[in-house]
């Protein structure tokens, strides 16, 4: 019997608990978005896209949003995976970006108790060449005080000093001849493709129709206004009425400026970060462990997430197509050589069990190091008025989606309140956090991805006890998600299952690479895909991955 996560008592539970799991049938939202106008068409399914929907269907208008690929699948879904307040952008003197980012932290541990979870990151302190040293360690202590009366308090944990036993404790294999002790405070991290994914969800519930697998291809005017689109969805062409249209695509954003006004001039300066995903077994660490990289300004984080640890970020000027980002070897080699610097670890590309990369939508002048640019977001409407968001970052998406809806009520010429501050997504109303983690097993594994909804999972496991195996022998994933994400969370393919509704193609790629046919079979009876569309999709997915690890591989011997 599969032990369900515990709720708090019904006088501290909130709105939005659903009774029965809310069905996304693909068809119906495609005939709701052909046959409906409404006030606001948001273009883009990353998580300012998804959050600017949910705002604007809370508010009481009438919304649809559209996504080219999957929800998340761009930037979204590659980030470093951290909802945080940014301790650098103080050492930047960007205080204002710090507060909102603490206090918007804060929000989503409150709305998505089940998805995002408090995080320790410890600061080793080295006698020389790490992130900082003994003679600075004190001066960086003022930052950790100043982030801590930020909002850093907000999270119920102060920073504190460790001693060098208290360190080696996190990070038993980190090298102890030059450490001094170390610095502690607190952030958090989420599953940044099923956060995305739950605020589209969410957004459905309050009445918005979203759908994956819908390309805007052109933009529809009157009297030289943007009043709709054009979207191509399943082999159909549909027109999109809308009183406006929001531009939420992100490192795609000036390709959808362009169609609203052809001499826009670009202004998204793509920043390219990778993440390489390595066992535990080989880096053990308990929570994130900060440690420098030779030769370079930017230090590097290790990560724990279950059973493998995520090792990163990287930040570079990105001129390539932002259809297909890949960690290279020279990526790779310069994270492992972090992780070895720092670690008695010998981490070879042999044990790279996975990768992430992404783009991140800065935006801001050409010169200089991406490294150095404002994370701050942009918001402008165009003389047509297409309302465009760029830039900014996932720990402050609701904000920005908040801004985006205030920009959009002003060419809509009406006004409505934000009501997202304090509104749970599904599955976070009444979830017990503390009380799940103790159930341990699969409760706290359903419980970390579906929260309260995880009892929806187990209904299906109820009805067909066969759904209650792994996809496959050494994975965690049961066949019940597969089966839940096609009836409930737009899953479409293979790729959606295994890179976004599971984290396996990141995680465990090779493993997820024999899990697939079972993804595939499960799939076909849900979808009612024919033995031709299911052998093309694996046939993509593998091609993909083996893609992914010969550029990763190129050159290695």
């Amino acid at each position: 019997m599969i032990r369900l996560p515990g709720r708090k008592p019904r006088s501290e539970t909130r709105s939005a608990i659903r009774r029965t799991p809310l069905r996304l049938d693909r068809q119906a939202q495609i005939d709701r978005l052909a046959t409906r106008p409404v006030d606001v068409l948001v273009v883009g399914g990353g998580i300012t896209g998804c959050y600017a929907a949910l705002d604007a269907a809370t508010r009481g208008l009438s919304v649809a949003l559209v996504e080219r690929d999957d929800f998340a699948s761009g930037t979204s879904s590659k980030s470093s995976k951290m909802v945080h307040g940014g301790l650098r952008y103080i050492e930047q003197g960007n205080l204002p970006l710090v507060r909102r980012s603490l206090l918007e932290r804060q929000r989503f541990r409150r709305n998505a108790p089940h998805l995002v979870r408090r995080l320790p990151f410890v600061l080793p302190i080295l006698t020389q060449d790490g992130v900082f040293d003994a003679r600075v360690a004190k001066a960086f202590e003022g930052l950790l005080w100043t982030y801590d009366l930020a909002g850093g308090w907000r999270i119920g944990k102060l920073h504190q000093r460790l001693s060098v036993a208290e360190v080696l404790a996190r990070a038993p294999r980190l090298r102890a001849d030059r450490l001094k002790g170390g610095l502690l405070y607190y952030d958090s991290r989420t599953d940044d493709a099923r956060l995305t994914l739950t605020i589209a969800r969410t957004a459905a519930h309050y009445g918005a129709t979203v759908l994956n697998g819908a390309t805007c291809r052109e933009l529809v005017k009157e009297g030289g206004r943007v009043r709709g689109a054009r979207v191509e969805v399943d082999g159909r062409t549909v027109e999109v009425r809308a009183g406006v249209v929001v531009n939420a695509t992100g490192v795609w954003s000036d390709t959808l400026d362009s169609l609203s006004d052809p001499a826009h001039r670009a202004r998204v300066r793509p920043a390219k970060g990778v993440h390489i995903v390595v066992p535990w077994t080989r880096l053990p660490i308990d929570g994130t462990v900060t440690v420098p990289v030779p030769g370079r300004a930017r230090r590097a984080t290790c990560t724990r997430w279950g059973d493998v640890v995520v090792v990163g970020t990287t930040d570079t000027d990105y001129d390539g197509s932002p259809d297909e980002v890949l960690c290279t070897r020279e990526e790779m080699r310069y994270l492992l050589d972090g992780a070895n610097t720092a670690f008695d670890a010998e981490l070879t590309p042999d044990d790279v069990v996975g990768s992430i990369a992404g783009l991140r939508p800065l935006v801001g002048a050409k010169e200089g190091a991406t490294l150095d640019m404002s994370r701050d977001h942009q918001i402008t409407t165009d003389s047509h008025g297409l309302v465009t968001v760029t830039g900014g970052k996932l720990t402050t998406s609701r904000h920005m989606g908040e801004l985006v809806i205030d920009r959009a009520l002003k060419v809509l010429g009406r006004q409505a309140r934000c009501r997202t501050a304090k509104l749970p997504l599904l599955g976070g109303a009444g979830y017990d956090a503390e009380a799940t983690t103790a159930t341990g097993g699969l409760g706290a594994h359903l419980g970390e991805r579906y929260g309260t909804e995880a009892r929806f999972v187990a209904d299906l496991i109820a009805e067909d006890p066969s759904l209650a195996g792994p996809l496959i022998e050494g994975s965690e994933y049961l066949r019940a998600e597969v089966v839940y994400a096609a009836r409930y969370e737009l899953a479409r393919n293979v790729d959606d299952v295994l890179s976004r509704r599971t984290r396996m193609r990141i995680f465990a790629r090779d493993l997820s690479v024999k899990a697939a046919p079972e993804v595939g079979r499960l799939l076909q009876r849900e979808l009612g895909l024919s033995d031709d569309e299911v052998a093309r999709q694996l046939e993509d997915y593998v091609r993909g991955v083996d893609r992914e690890k010969s550029v990763l591989m190129e050159g290695l011997s």
